[in-house]
């Protein structure tokens, strides 16, 4: 933040330095003189501090640099108040309004403390979410949602955190309260795909199939990391008889999880319902190979014994 304040008033110093004429024809001129010396903490003299100087009412800024000896002068500056700002990098920036009267004002000497460095909260919010995910995933929900409700009281902006609270309550299958939440995080990211999947898998979870259906179709396949909740969304189309549409679905998800060998298998039962049999066999004879002890191999056997034979 210290070396933005700095940029900003370099460039002050160099415009005021170019035009400098300009700048002093543009305001009031006078006979008085602002001068100072400027030292750290430790009673050293700080060199190459920039001094800028705006005068109350007017928008063109004098500057000064502090020389070897930490001394700084700016000369035919007319009565009145005038704003000071010292920067230095690597120091806190120094503010005072000073009084010109009678074109006479004692010396400015200004002390600089160090700079004290701002803790990255990023580190903080990251290792508490890293301590939140291993509770959840021993089955400690509460005292996981306890954290980013703490975290989202010291960083409300962080509206992340609600997308995480969110999630441990669709855990515990408080959907009201885990909608709640993902608004919030939606509202402020809209676009975001895990939370768009995870709003669909809740409106799933309330009977709003049709809704979360409309929902996932909406989304770029090519950015989704989770399958599973449009193989859901696919079991639903299917149950409803529309196999040739699930069947669709199912193919564009295989692009994008080519190892994912339970597509094969609901792809096989969408083919059943559209009542593409040769398709429907191709599929469940190749998930009966890819996963010979996966829990569905038993119903697919079952639907293969069932197909009509040639």
């Amino acid at each position: 933040m210290k070396s933005f304040q700095v940029a900003i008033a370099s460039v002050v110093f160099t415009m005021a330095a170019l035009a400098s004429s300009a700048a002093l024809a543009q305001q009031p001129r006078g006979n008085a003189t602002l001068s100072g010396k400027i030292v750290d903490d430790a009673g050293q003299p700080v060199a190459e501090a920039v001094v800028v100087a705006l005068m109350v009412g007017q928008t063109e800024p004098v500057s000064a640099t502090t020389d070897k000896k930490g001394e700084w002068r700016i000369k035919n500056l007319a009565e009145g108040q005038w704003r000071l700002e010292i920067t230095k990098d690597g120091l806190e920036t120094a503010k005072q309004v000073i009084e010109i009267r009678n074109n006479k004002v004692p010396p400015v000497n200004t002390t600089m403390t160090k700079a004290v460095a701002k803790a990255d909260p990023s580190v903080e919010i990251n290792t508490a979410v890293a301590q939140a995910a291993e509770l959840a995933q021993g089955g400690k929900i509460a005292e996981a949602r306890k954290i980013y409700e703490d975290l989202l009281v010291k960083y409300p902006t962080v509206y992340q955190l609600e997308g995480l609270i969110a999630r441990t309550y669709a855990v515990e299958n408080q959907i009201p309260k885990a909608m709640e939440h993902l608004k919030i995080a939606l509202d402020k990211d809209p676009a975001n795909v895990d939370l768009k999947i995870l709003q669909a898998d809740l409106m799933m979870e309330a009977g709003d199939k049709p809704g979360a259906k409309a929902i996932l179709d909406g989304i770029d396949i090519t950015q989704v990391k989770d399958p599973f909740p449009f193989i859901n969304a696919a079991i639903v189309t299917i149950n409803e008889g529309k196999g040739d549409e699930a069947a669709a679905a199912l193919t564009k998800l295989l692009t994008q999880f080519p190892m994912q060998n339970e597509i094969y298998y609901y792809r096989g039962r969408a083919y059943v319902a559209a009542k593409k049999y040769d398709e429907a066999k191709a599929d469940l004879d190749k998930f009966v190979a890819l996963a010979p002890t996966a829990k569905e191999t038993a119903d697919a056997k079952k639907i293969l014994d069932q197909l009509p034979k040639k």
